[in-house]
């Protein structure tokens, strides 16, 4: 495989992985979770390649990650909230391995 291949592979990959961001306003680890690659390749591809493939594309693309950046900390804040409330409900008492013997919340479903 040539050279300019893969890197063709590369380019089609970043503008999928940013079409696909921009479309749902997802994260980064969403995205990855979507394709089946690591957060560090999405994250290298929709930052530092896709500037050089397509440059408003990529724009776009920091536009929505700027946004879940500034908004981490609230969804962190509701993760840990929801995990205290689903706590109260679960037999297992809320623990990650309570007395139901499960890894997750019974109440959340397991995953």
């Amino acid at each position: 495989m040539s050279e300019n291949c893969t890197w063709d592979y590369i380019a089609e990959r970043a503008v999928t992985e940013a079409e696909y961001i921009v479309s749902t306003g997802s994260t980064v680890r969403a995205c990855a979770e979507r394709f089946g690659i690591s957060k560090s390749t999405v994250h290298k591809d929709v930052s530092e390649r896709l500037r050089d493939v397509n440059a408003v594309l990529y724009a776009e693309v920091r536009a929505v990650l700027d946004k879940n950046l500034s908004e981490r900390h609230i969804r962190g804040g509701m993760a840990t909230r929801e995990k205290y409330l689903c706590g109260a409900k679960c037999p297992c008492g809320g623990c990650s391995r309570g007395s139901c013997g499960r890894r997750r919340h019974a109440c959340r479903g397991a995953r």
